[in-house]
This record gives structure tokens, C-alpha cells and sequence, in this order.
């Protein structure tokens, strides 16, 4: 079978990496050839960082590739889609590229909310529907989470499965207790220069916190400091992220309550589980799911729970190695490629079984 896995990134867009590319050599094992076609590669990624937006030459380009990409799509048997394939662009226009042969869209965040709930009344009327439309005429819609899959199956989609967003074990090695830090306690939050800004929510919490026990918070990926904070930035490589978090005592995920948060897949506390950390979590969205409060880490509502559930964890070396055993065997049981890949090969090999049938 062959498919042409329509990414939205390269390798440094963390959706692309870990919802595509870390399975294509399992798929190839299942007899898929794959070939990856990003829509940003990651030279535009880091530009976009830099600079806080594309350029138009650059994006205009990347839509030209695209289009082309898609008028050759009959040489392909499947179409595996990340997201969508031509953003901010009419429904109609993707849907006569994609005519002919199945898609699969895989989402790993509420991208709708872009459309619907956008700021101007003129993209709302005009994009609103946009994501639905794809998701109604999409052979299957994988999603990531329960709240993306209810949008799928409420647009009409015929065929909605559920997969999260995962790590690879091979990576992902439980650290063993005696090769942590002992100096002093590390909380962790990995993210990127777009998401940082979550941690705008627990400024206080933490600095009451460092008022009363002593830690030091290392940032993955983002740069920020906190009055009263003792803030280590660290840049984020695919090389070095494991290892970045693994000498650390306690991964954080603070959300606000929105929709689109709603939407997200939880993939830093699988990480930081995986890590055999301890994790407290704001209660939004998946994140109820991968927390089992009080068993692998705390799920926590108030700035006052912050401070109090991270000093007892602080405090408590036997408390912090319990819950981190458990979450690594959660992550073992259910958020790892080593269970997700075969499920995912299975399901794109029916996807194109069925229009092999069909024809």
C-alpha cells in the first residue's frame, strides 16, 4: 500500500514527529511505503520562531509544493493527513484535491476552534465549517483524544477512532531513582516559544513555593523568567529532551479552561510519566485521564493546591519514586508506540482495504 502522509511540519514540529513520522517504520514492517510530504519543513519552523510569523514567499511556496503534491495523488492509495491540508483555504478547494482517492485526517488539537471561533465574524461565516466538512467526507478520522473525536462524530465523520499522542520506550528509558540529582529538587515543563506562556499561571504559586521549600524549575523549549523563581532555561533538541527531563523530580502541565485546551493531548505529562516523574496537572480536558489523582500524580484547581501538592512532593522522595513508578507503567500499559503502532497500522490497512474493495 502506498500512502502520502500530508504533515503540517518537519521533524521539529512535535504533531508531525510524533503523530507520523515515529511510525513509519512500523508501517513499513506492516507493507506500507510511506513518503512524507511537509507543508511548513522545518527551516520555515524556525523562522516562525524568530520572527513570529511566516513570510508570505515562503508560505505562498509551500502552498505551490502542496498543490502540486496533491495533483499526483492518484499514484498514492491512501492519503494520511495531519490536520488538513491547504489551511485557511474553502473546504470545496481541498475537497476537489482530494477527490478520488481516501484521506484519513489525524488531529491531535481542537485546529476548528481556529476557524469557528475566531475573532472575525467574516472567517467564521466563511471557515467555520471548514474542518467539519473535511472530517464528513474523510474515510476515517483519527483523533487524539475524546473532545476531537466528538467533534468528528458530530460533523458526520463515518469512521472516528481514538489514539493518542504516545512516545517510543526505545526512547524512553525508565530512569533508575540513583541517578537523579540529589543536590536539590527539579520541576519540569517542556513546551516550545509558543506555549511557554502557560506557565504565566503558576508565577505566584511557585514563587510561595520556593519561599518555603527549596527547588529549582528547568523550561524545555522556552524562555521566561519568574520574580522569586529559580528559573534554568534549557534549549529543546529531540537529541537531549529525554535526558532533559529524566534528572528532574516533577513534571508540570498548568492549562487555562478553554476550548481549545480542551483539545489537547496531554503529551507532556506522558513524557515526563514515562520519565518515571510525578506529574501535577491542571484538570482540562485529557489530562483527567492520563492523571489518576493521587496514584501518578495530582490533578490541582487553586494556586493554593499547586504550592501545597508540589511541596508535599517536594518533600517526599518515597512519595515522588511511588507515583512515578506508576505512571510509568501507565505509560507502558497505554500511551507508548509500542501498543499504539500496531493499532494504527491496522487501521490504515483496512482504511485502504476498503477502497480496495470498493474498486
Amino acid at each position: 500500500m502506498k500512502i502520502l502522509a500530508l504533515t503540517r511540519y518537519g521533524r521539529l514540529g512535535a504533531s508531525s514527529r510524533l503523530r507520523t513520522m515515529q511510525f513509519l517504520p512500523l508501517l513499513k514492517t506492516a507493507g506500507m511505503d510511506g513518503l512524507i510530504s511537509p507543508l511548513f519543513g522545518d527551516a520555515m519552523l524556525i523562522n516562525k520562531y524568530k520572527r513570529r510569523q511566516y513570510s508570505a514567499g515562503a508560505v505562498l511556496k509551500a502552498y505551490g509544493n502542496r498543490v502540486a503534491q496533491l495533483l499526483h495523488r492518484h499514484h498514492f492509495d491512501l492519503i494520511w493527513i495531519e490536520k488538513e491540508a491547504l489551511p485557511w483555504t474553502p473546504a470545496l478547494c481541498e475537497r476537489v484535491l482530494l477527490s478520488g482517492v481516501p484521506y484519513v485526517l489525524d488531529y491531535d488539537d481542537a485546529i476548528f476552534h481556529k476557524y469557528d471561533q475566531h475573532r472575525s465574524v467574516w472567517v467564521r461565516w466563511l471557515l467555520g465549517r471548514r474542518i467539519d466538512r473535511l472530517m464528513a467526507d474523510a474515510r476515517l478520522v483519527i483523533a487524539g483524544n475524546d473532545y476531537l473525536a466528538q467533534r468528528a462524530r458530530k460533523a458526520g465523520a463515518r469512521w472516528v477512532e481514538v489514539l493518542p499522542t504516545v512516545v517510543d520506550l526505545e526512547r524512553y528509558a525508565a530512569k533508575p531513582p540513583n541517578q537523579r540529582r540529589v543536590d536539590i529538587p527539579y520541576i519540569v515543563w517542556i513546551g516550545s516559544p509558543s506555549t511557554v506562556k502557560y506557565l504565566a499561571a503558576l508565577e505566584a504559586p511557585l514563587a510561595a513555593l520556593a519561599a518555603r521549600s527549596p527547588f529549582k524549575l528547568r523550561v524545555i523549549g522556552g524562555s521566561l523568567k519568574m520574580t522569586g523563581v529559580d528559573v534554568e532555561c534549557v534549549p529543546w533538541t529531540e537529541e537531549s529532551e529525554v535526558q532533559s527531563i529524566a534528572e528532574c523530580d516533577i513534571g508540570v502541565m498548568p492549562l487555562n479552561d478553554s476550548p481549545w485546551e480542551r483539545g489537547k493531548c496531554g503529551y507532556k505529562l506522558i513524557q515526563y510519566m514515562a520519565c518515571g516523574l510525578p506529574v501535577v496537572a491542571s484538570p482540562i480536558g485529557v489530562n483527567t485521564k492520563i492523571v489518576r489523582d493521587g496514584v501518578n500524580g495530582f490533578l490541582v484547581t487553586s494556586a493554593d493546591a499547586w504550592v501545597g501538592k508540589l511541596e508535599q512532593l517536594l518533600r517526599d522522595a518515597d512519595l515522588r519514586r511511588s507515583m512515578g513508578r506508576e505512571g510509568r507503567r501507565s505509560v507502558e500499559a497505554e500511551y507508548c508506540v509500542q501498543q499504539a503502532g500496531p493499532l494504527l497500522a491496522n487501521l490504515l490497512v483496512k482504511a485502504g482495504a476498503r477502497q480496495a474493495c470498493e474498486r
